[in-house]
């Protein structure tokens, strides 16, 4: 494959899909020829990205006391994790969030709550912060609340919500009873298309590490494909203790590269943001994962910690990147 990678990146840049077969080449791609890899896959993200890196933050407005069932997270009802427990913040908690987002250079402030899905209040009290937060700084604002009513779509939108957040987390066939039984699958893709009938950008991504095959993540990249979702987080399973997952340890940076490769191979035109879990599986590896990633978290997750944002700050310009300021417009990523 030595010659082969650059030839399948001109493929993708031409508008032709990878097979099955080149796609799990790429996860199975020797050691040898892993930076041959990533110089093809950072050719497909410069054609649409160039050298420019978009900063997220992330925002836990609502923490722990969730119904569902989810073996990953620490918020979910079957953890036995430390994590706090609150209902969602007022205003002024999410105005300091926008606040502490645009010193930090993000571009995308997201507003995340726990639950199967939000109330009425916690609709209200996001939609009046965004308001208010759109009138201080020239943020995106990204909501992620759970499942997701039509009607709440609207209110979020109205109120200037640029982007909704809903993973899939994993492939379909992998996810009953493996990690969650509270929802379906097809919940969670009914709310990325009921974000996107309202108007508002769709963010979905997905988490690796969690015992799934590699032809399950070859369908999770395929069905984010399909659903066009614009902003697409990858996340490496940061396994927490009193978690049914915890002590899972799948992943090495190298594997963890080939993913963003591929995700890239797949949806070339997409924001691919590497998410939760990049500095413990990616490691010192982290400065390559941005050749076919075009995006990033900067501070903490929502029950980890990140590393510290002048750290990546000096990350990207280390790599002679340039991190996007931009505003995205309408129909843009």
């Amino acid at each position: 494959m030595l010659d082969q990678w650059s030839e399948i990146a001109d493929r993708v840049i031409a508008v032709e899909e990878i097979t099955d077969e080149e796609a799990l080449a790429i996860l199975n791609c020797s050691d040898d020829e892993l930076l041959l890899l990533l110089q093809a896959s950072y050719k497909i993200r410069h054609q649409y990205f160039g050298n420019k890196v978009k900063l997220n933050m992330i925002i836990n407005a609502k923490s722990g006391l969730c119904p569902e069932n989810c073996g990953y997270c620490a918020q979910s009802s079957l953890s036995t994790a430390p994590v706090e427990k609150y209902t969602m913040v007022n205003r002024t908690t999410l105005l300091s969030g926008a606040d502490e987002a645009n010193r930090l250079k993000a571009g995308t402030y997201c507003i995340v709550a726990s639950g199967r899905g939000p109330s009425k209040r916690e609709v209200d009290t996001v939609a009046s912060s965004v308001k208010e937060i759109k009138e201080r700084y020239d943020l995106k604002v990204c909501a992620c609340m759970g499942i997701l009513k039509p009607e709440q779509a609207q209110q979020l939108k109205e109120a200037g919500v640029d982007r909704y957040n809903h993973n899939i987390n994993t492939s379909k066939a992998h996810h009953p009873p493996n990690i969650t039984t509270s929802h379906t699958y097809d919940d969670r893709v009914k709310t990325v298309n009921t974000a996107k009938d309202a108007g508002i950008s769709p963010c979905s991504g997905v988490i690796v590490g969690m015992k799934e095959t590699q032809a399950d993540v070859i369908d999770m990249a395929r069905s984010l494909k399909v659903l066009d979702a614009d902003s697409i987080p990858v996340n490496f399973l940061h396994a927490i203790d009193g978690t049914p997952l915890e002590g899972t340890e799948e992943l090495d940076p190298r594997y963890c590269l080939k993913v963003l490769a591929l995700f890239r191979f797949i949806n070339p035109t997409k924001e691919i943001r590497i998410s939760g879990g990049r500095e413990v599986n990616l490691r010192s590896l982290q400065p390559l994962g941005l050749y076919p990633a075009n995006s990033v978290f900067v501070g903490d997750y929502l029950t980890t910690s990140g590393q510290k944002s002048t750290v990546d700050h000096k990350m990207i310009e280390d790599l002679g990147f340039e991190i996007d300021y931009t505003a995205v417009a309408e129909g843009q990523v």
